[in-house]
């Protein structure tokens, strides 16, 4: 047998505890953090880092059974069976004996461009194609020379096919060879294969784990069970960082199955109250019976329409000028131009919405702590999980598990709620009753006391001509910045300007614009939500481009393609939308009465989707509402591993993304207090409102292949929105839609 020590040792690259660490969090301030983690790992000898480290990734049963750890979280978005199609690949491995698993927060499993832990930005595929390739191909390399030794033949004369190693007149099954290859040295160089060889990556492939989703099987975050396992929920306070100022926890502990009623401390340096019992039920009727007074003194207490002025004021002055040069043209000539528009734009607050909400559970122990949840952020959560029990780094081991949904929800730079899970474990054996014990936020918890995409209004002053030349676009934004305050700041706050906030803006049109941010501060905590900047930047881009085009009585992909001429950066952009309007009919058939078509197009994550859409109103006057009939996507994310991952992907985001145009889909302030609660005052939408036509066309490319995760979200509500518009000669100007 292999010996345990060794593969930990493989795993953390064999490195000191203060090396482990920095590996592991990129420095705890990874990402822009310690730029150092990452080339540290990019100078050493090739074959050496820890995530080159073929044993950390695969294991070989003796059956042939082999399984490739994801070096990421899984929400649905298939890189575990991606990342395994990759590897599985170079392997050579028999696909119908595959299976996948997850790392976790050793240093084995950073972003090997980050240097540090991540599941987000649509980068996993992206970053680690290269690195899965080359853990098949080392993989298959050692796999080769254990054959090669036991049979006394050099191993050029070897070759290796669907989990088989052969030559020389023998065979033998990858099962007999992986313990014996795994003790050989891991090969410097490898050679990798001509794309035209490949038998698996560009396949239509269902996930690995498709069949335990969809008979109830696969286990998540939210099914861990312990023995001896309490259930936890925890009341927080109706403002933002508010303390408990008196607590009535009489009634509470009347309620059979209640343990335990303790005050925990909150993300932010709020306070809450825990209620621990045997199970979910005892704990929330516990909860409900508490009675807390809370100390809300100092703290500021949003409000949505107080909020809006402010916003739209702010908007009308000038801001912090956005750092790159694309955005500092010389746009006085705007005013001038004999064609104008002036737009306000209004983007809510949102909440993630995930289908499973959060759970985290955490099993403390004297000298360890077992920490089991779906974690984005595995590394930066350790070094917090950590300092919150009071053990060192390497004395916390995360249980990577899968997730019901994400979208940015899980990855909180502050570690707020694994976090807030520990310190319920923590307050646990303070009391006296230690034991494990699962955390879980209610879909209410989540709503009203999660973080939020922030809200967000946009000011265009835009000059054109007739021929929709435009003589300047002047244009501010005012949000909250996510990542000003937090670990990450430094990886894009730059100047005064949070890059999360402008990314998406301009390109791909090579327009004089000149932009300025704002940034308020504003009780509320924001955070990522899928495409992040580009849900609002791509609507405002995409509706305006086409409102000139309709102006200027152009046809609105002409306008686009003629506005991308000339701009190299511009031609996937061009293939995504022609892919888009091929499919679709664009131009070749003519729509029903009450029809209209819609286009937008725009590059987020390095991957471009361009969408025609036909759509129709049902009702009347303020009640009306669009009906998507037809979704036709173009796509360009360069070599496609799983076209049957990018289509749901797109699919997926599509569905998303028709629920910001959807009446009560927003989240809302009054007295500091979040107003919603759930899916019922919090729309969303269903399998009536799908269209009954979606098509996803994918232009064929060998380029190394970019992420897919959020690109398919921000171009579908301009779509729409741009249908509607010649439905009803209204342009919308917030999300989502409102009708006069």
């Amino acid at each position: 047998m292999l010996n345990p020590r060794r593969i930990d040792e493989i795993v953390t690259g064999g490195l000191s505890r203060r090396a482990f660490v920095a590996t592991t969090v990129g420095g705890a301030v990874g990402l822009a953090l310690l730029p150092g983690a990452a080339s540290a790992q990019a100078a050493a000898k090739p074959g050496s880092k820890p995530t080159e480290q073929p044993l950390a990734f695969v294991s070989i049963a003796p059956d042939g059974t082999t399984t490739i750890l994801c070096n990421r979280m899984d929400m649905g978005q298939g890189i575990e069976t991606g990342l395994a199609m990759i590897c599985a690949e170079e392997l050579e491995a028999d696909w119908s004996k595959v299976r996948t698993g997850f790392g976790d927060q050793r240093g084995a499993y950073v972003d090997p461009l980050f240097g540090m832990h991540l599941t987000g930005g649509s980068n996993s595929i992206k970053n680690s194609y290269g690195q899965y390739r080359e853990l098949g191909a080392r993989t298959k390399a050692m796999l080769v020379a254990a054959a090669a030794q036991r049979w006394g033949v050099p191993a050029a004369s070897l070759t290796a096919a669907n989990g088989v190693v052969s030559g020389a007149g023998q065979s033998a099954g990858y099962g007999e060879l992986f313990e014996a290859a795994m003790k050989l040295p891991v090969p410097e160089a490898v050679t990798l294969k001509d794309p035209k060889a490949f038998k698996r990556i560009g396949q239509p492939t269902g996930l690995v784990v498709s069949q335990a989703k969809s008979s109830g099987a696969q286990a998540y975050g939210m099914d861990v069970q312990l023995p001896g396992m309490a259930v936890a929920v925890i009341q927080r306070p109706p403002v933002f960082n508010g303390k408990v100022a008196k607590l009535d926890a009489s009634e509470a502990l009347k309620v059979k199955g209640v343990k335990a009623v303790l005050p925990v401390p909150l993300d932010r340096g709020g306070q809450g109250v825990a209620v621990v019992a045997s199970g979910y039920w005892a704990a929330k009727k516990g909860r409900d019976a508490l009675k807390v007074d809370w100390d809300l003194a100092g703290l500021g207490k949003p409000d949505t329409a107080a909020l809006t002025k402010q916003y739209l004021a702010l908007a009308r002055t000038a801001g912090t000028p956005a750092p790159k040069p694309e955005f500092q043209a010389d746009v006085s000539g705007w005013s001038k131009a004999p064609k104008k528009i002036t737009a306000d734009f209004f983007f809510p607050y949102l909440n993630h919405a995930q289908m499973e909400p959060l759970a985290c559970t955490v099993d403390l122990k004297a000298d360890r702590c077992d920490v089991y949840y779906a974690a984005q952020m595995p590394g930066l959560d350790a070094m917090a999980l950590a300092k919150t029990v009071g053990l060192k780094p390497e004395q916390v081991q995360i249980h990577v598990q899968m997730a019901g949904g994400g979208f940015g929800r899980r990855a909180t730079p502050a570690s707020e709620w694994p976090r807030e899970a520990a310190a319920v474990a923590v307050a646990l054996q303070q009391s006296g009753k230690p034991m494990p014990v699962k955390v879980i936020w209610s879909r209410e918890d989540d709503v009203k006391a999660g973080y939020y995409r922030p809200m967000t209004v946009h000011r265009a002053e835009i000059g054109f001509d007739a021929t929709g030349k435009i003589a300047g676009w002047q244009h501010r934004i005012v949000s909250q910045s996510i990542l000003k305050g937090s670990p990450l700041e430094g990886f894009g706050y730059q100047k005064g300007v949070d890059g999360t906030t402008t990314e998406g803006m301009r390109d791909p049109y090579d327009i004089p614009m000149h932009l300025s941010v704002h940034h308020p501060d504003v009780n509320v905590p924001v955070l990522w939500w899928r495409s992040v900047g580009a849900t609002h930047t791509a609507y405002v881009m995409e509706t305006l481009i086409d409102e000139i085009a309709f102006t200027t009585k152009q046809d609105p992909v002409a306008y686009r393609l003629q506005l991308m001429a000339g701009n190299a950066k511009a031609e996937r952009h061009r293939l995504a939308l022609q892919a888009a309007v091929d499919k679709s009919g664009y131009g070749k058939r003519k729509l029903k009465v009450g029809q209209a078509w819609g286009v937008a197009v725009h590059e987020s994550f390095e991957s471009v989707v361009a969408y025609v859409v036909v759509a129709s109103l049902k009702g009347k006057g303020k009640d009306r509402q669009p009906v998507l009939q037809e979704v036709h996507a173009g796509v360009h994310c360069n070599l496609c591993v799983n076209p049957k991952a990018v289509e749901a992907q797109v699919q997926g985001a599509a569905i998303m993304a028709l629920g910001t145009t959807m009446p009560t889909h927003r989240v809302t302030f009054k007295d500091g207090v979040v107003e919603q609660g759930n899916f019922y005052d919090m729309a969303m939408p269903r399998i009536t409102d799908a269209p009954a036509v979606m098509t996803v066309s994918i232009v064929p490319s060998q380029d190394p292949p970019k992420g897919m995760g959020e690109p398919g979200l921000p171009p579908l509500a301009p779509a729409l929105a741009n249908a509607v518009a010649r439905l009803t000669g209204q342009r919308q100007r917030e999300l989502p839609f409102r009708f006069a």
